[in-house]
């Protein structure tokens, strides 16, 4: 297990949902290429999200001790490292932030982040860390590409530093008027991290939350692979049994 980073002293309100930038409702997603079986991956994603994600988004539906089985993680080091809000490791990720004040703060409650995986995809999730760009008009100072309007700042601005989004006029639509398209970005100031390391790291954050999505996948599909097996030789099984019992019967 990697040891894990000093707590972020930003609060992320992560990933409030929603549609893409207007502007930009043709924009492709980034591929997430994630991979839900490479624990390395799942245990840098674990660290990533107890310190830049759980001091203002729950996961209710996934406890540290199945975090500490499941990523091979000896539960010591889970206690240690990962739970800064839970005293028993059968407890769920928490939040402590009252949930009157985020709303009062942010507009909305930051939301349980258990299932944000599989609501809006890991290619959805893995863009829209990435889309953040700079925007004077915006109350946190930054917008977001992916989701226009969202009241999340930068949570990983240390990481990836800044970016500004280009925009430029599209095709005349059926008024005649031409919308705004975004074009690119332009770096402003630069994080601690290059943008490869960056892009590691979100894809660890998100290979974390479509792990947290379905703990079970792994089971389930282990399980599956047994009952095709079962199925496989109950039919060879039934075969050659009809065989037997139909072979006096005149055709």
């Amino acid at each position: 297990m990697v040891k894990i980073l000093k707590t972020s002293t930003i609060a992320a309100t992560l990933l409030l949902g929603g549609q893409v930038l207007a502007a930009g409702s043709a924009l492709d997603l980034h591929k997430a290429n994630n991979d839900p079986d490479n624990k390395q991956s799942l245990q840098r994603g674990a660290r990533n999200y107890m310190n830049y994600c759980s001091g203002c988004h729950s996961a209710q539906y996934v406890r540290f001790n199945s975090i500490a089985r499941d990523l091979e993680i000896p539960e010591d080091q889970v206690i240690a490292n990962l739970m800064f809000n839970a005293e028993k490791t059968f407890e769920t990720i928490t939040v402590n932030m009252p949930a009157d004040d985020a709303a009062r703060w942010f507009g909305r409650t930051p939301p349980d982040l258990s299932l944000m995986a599989r609501a809006k995809g890991t290619d959805y999730v893995f863009s829209f860390l990435k889309g953040f760009y700079i925007d004077p008009d915006s109350p946190t100072g930054v917008d977001n590409l992916y989701l226009g309007g969202t009241s999340m700042p930068h949570a990983l601005w240390e990481l990836q530093g800044f970016q500004a989004a280009v925009f430029v006029e599209g095709e005349p639509n059926q008024e005649g008027l031409r919308p705004m398209v975004f074009e690119r970005f332009e770096p402003v100031s630069s994080g601690s991290m290059s943008p490869e390391q960056f892009d590691e790291f979100v894809r660890d954050t998100v290979n974390f939350l479509e792990y947290i999505s379905e703990p079970i996948r792994a089971t389930r599909r282990v399980l599956g692979v047994w009952v095709l097996i079962f199925l496989g030789f109950f039919f060879i099984v039934a075969s050659m049994l009809k065989k037997q019992i139909w072979k006096d019967v005149p055709k």
